[in-house]
């Protein structure tokens, strides 16, 4: 099967300094790919060039086969892209708005209408086709923004930062919308926000300092997000030596008299061991709860990675 999206030893330099270097992705199929960073890792970078907007240093990006580099136009008709900022003209209505945009997306002329309509219902903008964009909120504006980057109906979808700037409500119905456009399109979301990620993505491609620092699925990504320490409260203390004599308890942190900070190797069947050896010795094991490593926390292991 033909890839949508092949990235091949993709770098870029400004000047002297290489914004991204190597950079190597394929996806093969429809679903959402997260790809993070953090600020200055090379996302950006990577976006403008896979979008068109930037031509690489180094290497190719072939959308459905297609060499960017060498037929820009062609590929560029396989490619969606909603910016951080909507390209939105606030003076125009929602129907006006579209049908310019299905039009220099080289929309056949007889299909223009009917793009339109498809393109409205899906995005759930029918009721508003009429009301001028400066008069809608951020939500509807939103939803224009990704309706102009599926109505020429491309292979795939590029979404910075879909849900920035969005109160709640908002966020839930445009990660619905995106979930949908996935069903039928290959949608590459870029976000700082690793909730987002863990709730819309099958799969996370990470960037720090220019390289991929991690290529896998979202269940693989959660294995980091594991929990690694514990904490418990024992009426009568025991030792740091006698804890650590627990298999798979790694570091002992005592918190107060009652309560300590258990970190462990391994899978969470060390609290097992723990309420058994509290049995065993009288240690009076009146709480334990599992702690798990926060995103952040997960995203900051990942970029270490790369130094």
């Amino acid at each position: 099967m033909e890839s949508i999206v092949q990235i091949v030893g993709l770098s870029h330099r400004y000047s002297t300094n290489w914004a991204i270097r190597d950079i190597n992705m394929e996806i093969k199929r429809s679903g959402i790919v997260g790809l993070l960073g953090s600020n200055g890792a090379g996302k950006s970078t990577t976006m403008n060039i896979l979008c068109g907007v930037l031509t690489q240093t180094e290497g190719d990006v072939f959308i459905g086969g297609i060499n960017l580099k060498k037929e820009p136009e062609r590929a560029k008709q396989e490619i969606g892209f909603l910016p951080q900022t909507p390209p939105l003209y606030m003076d125009l209505t929602v129907d006006e708005y579209l049908r310019h945009c299905a039009i220099i997306r080289s929309v056949s002329k007889q299909k223009v209408a009917t793009a339109l309509e498809e393109v409205k219902q899906r995005c759930g903008l029918s009721h508003i086709s009429k009301r001028l964009i400066r008069n809608l909120s951020g939500g509807y504006r939103q939803r224009v923004g990704i309706a102009q980057a599926i109505i020429h109906k491309p292979k795939l979808v590029v979404l910075d930062e879909p849900t920035n700037g969005l109160d709640p409500n908002q966020i839930l119905e445009v990660r619905s919308l995106i979930q949908e456009i996935a069903q039928e399109h290959a949608v590459i979301l870029s976000t700082h926000i690793l909730t987002e990620v863990q709730y819309l993505c099958k799969d996370i491609q990470m960037i720090e300092n220019g390289r991929i620092v991690f290529a896998d699925t979202m269940q693989a990504f959660d294995n980091y997000v594991a929990p690694h320490s514990m904490l418990a409260v024992m009426e009568a203390m025991p030792s740091e030596q006698a804890l650590l004599q627990i298999a798979g308890i790694a570091r002992v942190n005592f918190l107060t008299e009652r309560q300590v900070r258990l970190h462990f190797n391994g899978d969470s069947t060390v609290s097992e061991r723990l309420v058994l050896a509290s049995a065993q010795h009288g240690w009076r094991l009146s709480e334990i709860s599992l702690e798990k490593n926060s995103l952040d926390e997960t995203f900051a292991q990942l970029s270490k990675v790369s130094h």
